[in-house]
Order: C-alpha cells, then structure tokens, then sequence
C-alpha cells in the first residue's frame, strides 16, 4: 500500500476512502451511502409500516403542549428565534428534519434551532446564516419527496441498512438509530455514481429516512445548551471497507462522494452522534491516529478507526449482526431504506 507523503484529515479521509473504493468491482469507494436491504425477488423494497408513510404534509407539523425551559433575554437561542420571522420569509419555506418551523417557536421549533446553534458553538451569526442556507436548500431539493420516491435496486441495492440498535454502551438513549454503509457492495462505480444527482437523491432519502426514525416529532426531551450536554437526537454512522481498495479513486466515486459530503455538512448539522470506519487497513487506521492528535476533542469523539469488523460490538453492543462480532439479526434482514425496483 502506497502511504500519502502527508496525513489526510478526518474529511479527507472519508473523501479519499470514498474515492478509492469505486474503482472496479473489488475497489469501491466510500462517501455517504445507505438503503433498505433487498431481501426477496419484489419490484420494490418496501418500508416497515412505522415509516411508510413518513414525510406527508400533515406530519410535519409537531402538535404538541411541550413547553422549552425558561430563556434569559441573551440567551442565544432567544437572539436566534428572534431571527426566524425573517429567515422563513427569505426563505420562503419552513420544514426542515420533517419539523414544521413556527413563530412564536413551539418546543419542536426550538429543538431544530438548538440544533443549528450547538453546531456552530453558539455563534449566532453562523447559525443563521446556516439555517437560511438550509431552508433555502430544503425548498429547492425536497428532500422530504425522496421518501416517496422509488430509486433503482441495479444502482443502490445492498449498498447501505438502516437499523434500530438497543441498549448501545455509554447512550442516553434506549434504542439509537444507526445506518450501515457498504462500499464494498458496489458492483459497478459507473452504473452508481455516474449521475451524481440520482446519486444524492437516494442517498438524501437514506438520510431522510434515518432522521425519520429518530422520531423527532415526538421528542420531548429538551436538548441541552452547547457544551453541556448530549444531544439525544442523533444517529450513529457505520462505514465498512470490506474488500475495498484504498490505492485508486474512480473520477464517478470521487465526484459523488465529494457532493453527498458537502450536502449533510452544510444542511445536516448536529445529525451525527458517532461515526465509525470499519474494516479499514492497519496503515489507515495508523494514519487517523496521527491526524487525531491535531484535531478537536469533540471531533475524534465522534470517529473511530477499526481495523477489523467483528469487533464492532465492542463499541456498540451485542445488537449488531454477527458479521460485527454481535448477536443480531443481520443487516439483510432488519435493514431498512428508500424503496427500490429493478431497472
């Protein structure tokens, strides 16, 4: 394996591995892939009924007697809900994570704006800017459509589950969200990344569908303040390498892997709990622990390097599959995503 004369960061990492892991049948690249497993011969891929019919109009409005705890006048998310009147009429739209936004904010409507300024450690300008910017995206893009929309099982089969995870070690959360991407999956790095917005719309949806199942309508739990506290909405991130090659990147792979990154960057925030590479090469996992020394605590939290599968479960207990070192059912069988037909 070739080494890099200099050490990747934690982005170009995801975004080299992406790139590498497309280029033939056993060189695949990674960027941000999930869906629902195609268990049978039918035409498409079917959601569990709890998030078939996600994503209608009228559920994205929360109704709810939740009350936020009592703000200060300074407080930031005071300064930002200040602000919102403004940012949805420039927008001209009000969703976002399937949350209607409200003024005056409901719970719900504090919750996402939480979201937005945890994300950019409490500076409001930031913030703002990031919330306008995703408004504006969500209306031109309807990511929330992606959820009804049928996507090819040639293209996007087997390439990434999502899955409920119990009893995770060191959660707050009774079950947590968690969605598997398997660059070693793709058959063909043309056939799936060539069209790079197909591409981003099944991939969209993936992530729709992941936050969906974060059930933040009906959460009810406040989300603490920046630097004091977990944010319990959030979903976990497995991306394994098996059989993936880290010495070539495919233009196709590359390309989309560098879309989909930007995309949940700059209009997902605060979506990610943890993020774990998985079946990485030694020398990889070598060179993330030499980035990590330069790098935030709060980022290398949320990464982690295993060089080898099956010991998965150490990190997220016994409910992964076995192929991951656990005692659950596996990904072929539990998974869920957006829905597919063959081509």
């Amino acid at each position: 394996m070739v080494v890099p004369e200099t050490a990747p960061s934690a982005e170009q990492l995801e975004t080299a591995a992406a790139a590498s892991t497309m280029a033939s049948n056993t060189n695949i690249d990674p960027a941000s892939i999930s869906e629902k497993p195609a268990t049978s011969n039918k035409q498409t891929t079917e959601l569990a009924p709890e998030v078939s019919d996600l994503g209608k109009e009228q559920q994205t409005t929360p109704s709810s007697t939740l009350t936020w705890p009592e703000l200060s006048k300074g407080h930031p998310l005071t300064q930002l809900s200040g602000k919102l009147k403004s940012l949805l009429e420039q927008a001209d739209y009000s969703e976002i994570y399937g949350i209607k936004l409200v003024v005056p904010p409901d719970f719900h409507t504090y919750l996402i704006l939480q979201k937005f300024l945890r994300a950019n450690n409490n500076d409001l300008e930031k913030a703002q800017a990031q919330l306008l910017a995703t408004l504006k995206w969500r209306k031109s893009f309807q990511p929330l459509k992606t959820l009804d929309e049928t996507f090819s099982r040639e293209r996007f089969g087997g390439l990434g589950f999502i899955i409920r995870l119990n009893k995770v070690p060191g959660s707050l959360n009774e079950h947590d969200v968690a969605t598997f991407n398997l660059y070693g999956a793709v058959k063909d790095p043309k056939v799936t990344f060539e069209d790079v917005d197909g591409f981003l719309r099944w991939r969209v949806g993936l992530m729709e569908l992941s936050l969906q199942m974060l059930n933040l309508q009906e959460a009810t739990k406040p989300i603490p303040d920046y630097g004091k506290g977990a944010d319990p909405y959030q979903a976990i991130q497995v991306h394994d390498y098996m059989q993936v090659s880290f010495l070539r990147q495919d233009p196709h792979t590359k390309a989309a892997s560098k879309k989909a990154i930007d995309t949940f960057k700059n209009y997902y925030p605060e979506t990610l709990s943890r993020k774990f590479f998985v079946n990485v090469p030694v020398i990889m996992g070598w060179m993330f622990n030499a980035v990590s020394l330069v790098l935030s605590k709060e980022t290398v939290k949320k990464f982690t390097v295993l060089s080898y599968g099956n010991t998965l479960n150490t990190e997220l207990g016994n409910d992964v599959p076995e192929e991951y070192g656990g005692k659950g059912q596996a990904l072929e069988g539990r998974g869920l995503g957006p829905a597919l037909q063959d081509s």
